[in-house]
């Protein structure tokens, strides 16, 4: 039974509550919702291949600099969130700085990428699924099952029904999920780098550790940086959970901030290790265990978990399939919350904005998640050939995009007090626009390379290139819902339910 939260008693800013039940999460729970969404071993088995494609032997400080927006960026959502904690994020605090307009869009922008990387896990847990099977049963016939479309995409459909059972339930039912597999996947990716460090030297393929892989200049092109950082933000994202939980969070104005900064670092230690031990093992090169074989770009840890782990390869797999499951079902955490704050404030229909009597859970925005993502998997996979790839570099695109606009919402709407001290100065100016302009820097060139049919894995609609046609025409169609949107619930784009706005000169705690 759902129920709908509306003219709730508005708090700071015209900030209004929407049914939440809060306390239900401390800094440490936060933390691991915050990696089984980045989810590590899923994200680098995708993201690894396709970034050293871009980057070369420069795979390390292409993960640095990509880590140099985002935590710029996730100052900029302290801040924000200090202010005005609300499960919106990016759609309130945009529609705050810059008006309904914007910020509508900043919303779109962050349920757009949602959606895409909700089907890009759950695709990478169909294929470790079946693997996980061959090599439980010796049977590696079962792998092949994947590449069965019709099979592959019903048991992605099962794999979100159950994702969107236990987010159904709620954050106590979610968190308890989440530490047992959020454990399991950090010990086995710990188990791998350190034999990968210890057998580095017996594969064909092995090179040695240099400090040249440190060094930027090495990259030809700006385009491969762009590209690469591009890449490396998608193995960082999802960080921002721990802002839309804020509601939820005790003290959430405080910890749900940190949180955020503290899983970013973590995760960046964590593909440090892992990048280093892996090219240290397998090499850049085009052949054998190379992580310029093509063939490994889809799932690096398929090809080489045997050759590192041996008889353990199995726990990769599982350790995979684990993370991708996980990040499937906590990820459901960030639209399913969006969404009902964009109804809760009249952006969206009014059903989005209704409750779960039982679990105080938005109950109808989490299974519209589930079937939006589950229906945009199908059609990608009849579409691309490479559905993995292409998805990813389109949500690089999405995720500039929400980022970069909350990042330069944050500096407009402090700027009565960004000059009032040098804290506020760099917090709230500095790191805020550093890291926005960064981002739209990287969105226009990979848009613009983008356009290009071969760009990505070579897909194309009608000449042009199947990443620009995801990122930049599922922006364009976000502005099209807008403007019905704006036609059928005018309240909120006349300023009615969220006022544009300046806070008060004052230091958040």
């Amino acid at each position: 039974m759902t129920q709908t939260i509306r003219n709730a008693p508005s708090t700071a800013h015209g900030i209004t509550p929407k049914g939440l039940k809060g306390g239900q999460l401390g800094l440490l729970a936060v933390v691991v919702l915050g990696i089984s969404t980045i989810a590590p071993a899923y994200t680098l088995t995708s993201a690894l291949g396709p970034t050293v494609n871009e980057a070369g032997l420069q795979l390390p400080v292409i993960f640095l600099i990509g880590f140099i927006p985002m935590i710029l960026v996730s100052l900029a959502y302290r801040e924000l969130n200090a202010d005005s904690p609300d499960s919106g994020t990016t759609f309130t605090w945009v529609t705050k700085a810059f008006g309904p307009w914007v910020g509508w869009m900043g919303g779109w922008g962050l349920l757009a990428a949602n959606i895409i990387v909700l089907s890009n896990l759950a695709g990478v847990a169909v294929d470790f699924f079946y693997l996980f099977l061959s090599q439980l049963t010796g049977s590696p016939e079962l792998a092949d099952l994947a590449a069965n479309k019709p099979l592959n995409v019903l048991t992605c459909f099962v794999f979100v029904a159950l994702a969107v059972w236990v987010s159904y339930r709620g954050l106590h039912t979610t968190k308890l999920v989440q530490y047992g597999l959020v454990g399991f996947q950090l010990l086995v990716l710990g188990l791998f780098v350190a034999m990968a460090f210890a057998n580095w030297s017996t594969s064909e393929t092995a090179i040695p550790f240099s400090w040249d892989w440190f060094d930027v200049t090495r990259i030809e092109t700006f385009g491969q940086i762009a590209a690469g950082i591009s890449l490396s933000i998608f193995v960082y994202w999802g960080w921002d959970v721990c802002l839309t939980v804020n509601e939820e969070t005790a003290n959430g104005k405080k910890t749900a901030g940190l949180a955020g900064t503290l899983t970013a670092i973590i995760v960046l230690g964590i593909y440090l290790l892992v990048s280093i031990a892996t090219m240290m093992f397998a090499g850049v090169g085009d052949t054998g265990n190379g992580l310029n074989n093509t063939e490994n770009h889809e799932n690096i840890f398929t090809a080489l978990a045997s050759p590192i782990m041996g008889p353990f390869a199995i726990l990769m797999s599982l350790a995979v399939l684990s993370s991708s499951a996980a990040s499937l079902q906590s990820t459901f955490m960030s639209p399913s919350r969006s969404l009902l704050a964009m109804a809760h404030y009249g952006a969206l229909p009014e059903p989005f904005s209704r409750m779960s009597r039982r679990f105080s859970t938005p109950g109808y925005a989490t299974v519209a998640a589930g079937i939006l993502s589950a229906g945009f998997y199908a059609v990608m996979h009849v579409i691309s050939e490479n559905v993995l790839n292409d998805t990813i570099l389109a949500l690089g695109l999405m995720i500039c995009f929400y980022y970069g606009l909350t990042a330069i919402a944050c500096a407009w709407y402090f700027r009565n007090s960004v000059f009032s001290s040098v804290r506020n100065f760099v917090l709230r100016l500095l790191c805020p626009v550093l890291g926005g302009v960064g981002l739209f820097v990287v969105f226009l060139q990979t848009a613009m390379d983008s356009w290009a049919p071969e760009f990505g894995s070579g897909s194309e609609v009608f000449g042009i290139g199947l990443v620009f046609v995801l990122g930049i025409g599922i922006l364009a169609m976000g502005a099209v819902f807008m403007t019905i949107m704006a036609r059928v619930s005018p309240g909120f784009f006349r300023g009615e339910t969220i006022r544009r706005d300046t806070p008060a000169l004052v230091v958040p705690e």
